[in-house]
């Protein structure tokens, strides 16, 4: 069965004439990432470089190629990533230390508009790579640090981008991904461990699964898909679903301040929740101000300009 975000195709699709019927069973078969992929390198002098488009290119095509669950997606419904993997130095010949930054975003209902769903800087990535050598994961088993941390942020992307159609809908990727995870425990690299950071990828695969932050995942789904996707045809209705959307965060707040999950979800939506905002109306404003910046001291500032428009 394809996977439908929006429930776009009617009756009347369906009964498209004969002709199309071979672009729509193309399209039916698209692998569900539409993933850009950078390999930079700009600390690294006088080094070969073209190992880093070897790579860039090995991995656009086993984010991009593979099959990753067991639905189908038409090519407009692929999900849009991007992965930059920086590389600050070159540990020996086939080995490198590296940041990796990936982002998601989703369409909106009736616009052209794609929403950030997550952003997020994994500083730890250690990884080993010869040119031109295949890519080979498993995930039950550890086979490289740089098959196993791609394989484990594409499955927590692949989970974000669910829940934000279905309530709770990441829930078997999310569990992929701690596969992932729980298989690296005994890796060198560091990124695996509950011990090593509050922050890393134990923890991401860990809070998103953990009962105490079940409602930053219900608020993904009503924040997007009964808010965003509700604007453009009734903008008040859908505003009012992301402020209660947001409003739910506060039962994690008051109980942990500024956890993990909380400020990935804030440093997000920072911006598209000040666009929101700015134009509801005065009272409204300010009660929702207060309480973002008691959430989110972080950005308090920033939360300010919704009380200026």
């Amino acid at each position: 069965m394809i996977r439908n975000r929006f429930d776009l195709f009617s009756l009347k699709t369906k009964c498209l004439c004969i002709g199309l019927f071979s672009l729509l069973f193309f399209d039916a078969q698209a692998q569900e990432l539409n993933c850009n992929i950078q390999v930079l390198s700009p600390q690294l002098q006088g080094s070969d470089k073209k190992i880093f488009e070897t790579l860039q290119q090995s991995l656009f095509e086993f984010i991009n190629n593979r099959k990753w669950t067991n639905n189908e997606f038409l090519n407009q419904e692929r999900i849009e990533c991007t992965f930059v993997i920086t590389v600050s130095e070159r540990l020996s010949g086939d080995e490198f230390k590296a940041s990796l930054q990936i982002q998601i975003r989703r369409p909106v209902y009736k616009t052209s508009y794609y929403s950030p769903l997550f952003s997020f800087n994994d500083p730890d990535f250690t990884f080993k790579y010869a040119e031109y050598q295949p890519l080979e994961f498993n995930e039950n088993t550890y086979q490289s640090n740089l098959t196993s941390t791609i394989a484990f942020y594409v499955n927590m992307l692949i989970a974000l981008d669910y829940d934000s159609f279905s309530p709770e809908g990441g829930t078997p990727f999310y569990q992929k991904a701690q596969t992932i995870a729980n298989a690296a425990q005994n890796a060198n690299e560091r990124g695996w461990k509950a011990y090593e950071s509050t922050k890393n990828r134990y923890w991401l695969s860990e809070n998103f699964l953990n009962e105490t932050y079940r409602p930053v995942r219900s608020t993904l789904y009503q924040y997007h898909r009964r808010g965003l996707d509700v604007m453009s045809d009734k903008v008040d209705e859908g505003r009012a679903v992301i402020k209660d959307a947001i409003t739910s965060l506060k039962k994690i707040s008051d109980v942990r301040p500024n956890t993990f999950l909380l400020q990935l979800f804030f440093n997000t939506k920072v911006d598209e929740i000040v666009n929101v905002l700015s134009k509801d109306f005065p009272e409204e404003k300010n009660k929702m101000v207060n309480m973002l910046n008691e959430m989110d001291p972080a950005n308090g500032t920033r939360y300010q300009s919704i009380l200026k428009n």
